[in-house]
């Protein structure tokens, strides 16, 4: 926390305007959508919930299909399944580990030929990069197939000098406890489509017609964030530069030294943008460093430092077992080779260079 949230958080009790909305949550929602640099934002509960209410707007049709990276967590192919599509998967290029835009334009141009198109293209900011947006883009406009950037984990990074967020139809973020800021739980849905953020915030709150009684046209839900929350977003997002400035401290230090070690590498950074470091990955090539992945995990596991192996590709996962994709070589290459570090926004110097002394210990030990 800044420090400044309680203050925030005061204010709305001493405004009595507790749930479900009021005037911070509106202040929070035109704050952040100035900080991405869109016209429009709604806050609801959660990352989740942004991209099934961007979804539930195409108003997709049972057998509808849906392009979904591939590298990623459940949560940004799930809500293609809520509404009743099928989520067609993409693989990751080698330069961001986001969607080729290749393999894209591959998939649409078989899918044309086929008569059947996907209903939207759904491209995720792994672990805080932006993808090659221009690219998909310039793919998908042939088409005319909107294009929702799921930036869950990327807020604070940039595209091209330009926020991540700015380039498709709608783009969803997090304020998962995980997050670059966090409400505890929380979500933002932007676009420069109007039309969609209202359609958003209405449905998001149970759908309640414009009546003097309860009336329900459509069915909603119950996605709107608290006014309380919101107060605590106000607070985070001042500090959402320092935040983003402590997570690339940490990649840079491990970056410089975990790179002396056999067959120890750290994600690629794109040349197009600049990541908010969300997480710091390294890749271990298990022949050069003697180690693999899941092995530096266990050794840090008895050190008591948490470590996580990077995502299963989608099309890999149980629940996705008969859904298309293409390519996927380059995905499953990530998740055999890479670890994600401890990252936080207050890591200290002692703790990273325990980290690091970990590591370390775990390929040069295990090589001797």
């Amino acid at each position: 926390m800044s420090g400044r949230e309680r203050e925030l958080v005061g204010e709305v009790f001493d405004s009595n305007w507790i749930a479900p909305v009021g005037p911070h949550l509106t202040q929070f929602e035109e704050a952040f959508a100035a900080r991405v640099g869109v016209e429009h934002a709604a806050a609801v509960v959660s990352g989740t919930a942004a991209l099934h209410m961007a979804l539930r707007a195409l108003k997709l049709q049972p057998g509808d299909e849906v392009c979904c990276s591939t590298f990623t967590f459940c949560a940004s192919a799930n809500p293609i399944v809520y509404e009743n599509a099928q989520p067609v998967f993409i693989d990751s290029d080698t330069v961001s580990w986001n969607m080729d835009p290749n393999l894209l334009a591959d998939e649409l141009a078989e899918c044309d030929r086929r008569g059947k198109l996907p209903k939207a293209v759904i491209v995720v900011d792994i672990l805080g990069q932006a993808a090659d947006m221009d690219a998909i883009l310039e793919i998908t406009n042939r088409y005319e197939i909107p294009v929702i950037d799921d930036a869950a984990e990327a807020l604070g990074g940039t595209y091209k000098d330009d926020p991540i967020g700015q380039r498709g139809w709608a783009a969803a973020f997090s304020f998962n406890g995980n997050k670059i800021i966090t409400t505890s739980g929380g979500g933002m849905l932007c676009s420069n489509d109007r039309e969609l953020i209202e359609q958003t915030r209405f449905l998001s709150t149970q759908a309640r017609d414009d009546a003097p009684y309860y009336l329900h046209s459509q069915i909603g839900f119950n996605y709107r964030l608290s006014n309380i929350l919101a107060g605590v977003g106000l607070g985070q997002l001042e500090v959402l530069d320092d935040r983003v400035a402590a997570r690339r401290e940490t990649f840079a230090v491990y970056r410089d030294t975990l790179a002396q070690l056999p067959g120890v590498t750290m994600m690629p950074q794109a040349p197009y943008g600049e990541s908010n470091c969300w997480l710091s990955v390294v890749v271990i090539d298990s022949d050069e460093a003697g180690v693999d992945c899941e092995q530096v995990r266990q050794s840090l596991e008895a050190e008591n430092i948490e470590s996580r192996r990077v995502w299963l590709p989608m099309h890999r996962q149980p629940v996705f077992g008969g859904c298309r994709c293409r390519g996927g070589a380059v995905s499953e290459r990530v998740f055999e080779t890479a670890l994600c570090l401890p990252s936080g926004s207050q890591i200290t110097t002692a703790d990273r260079n325990r980290v690091i002394d970990a590591v370390s210990r775990a390929i040069v030990g295990k090589r001797q």
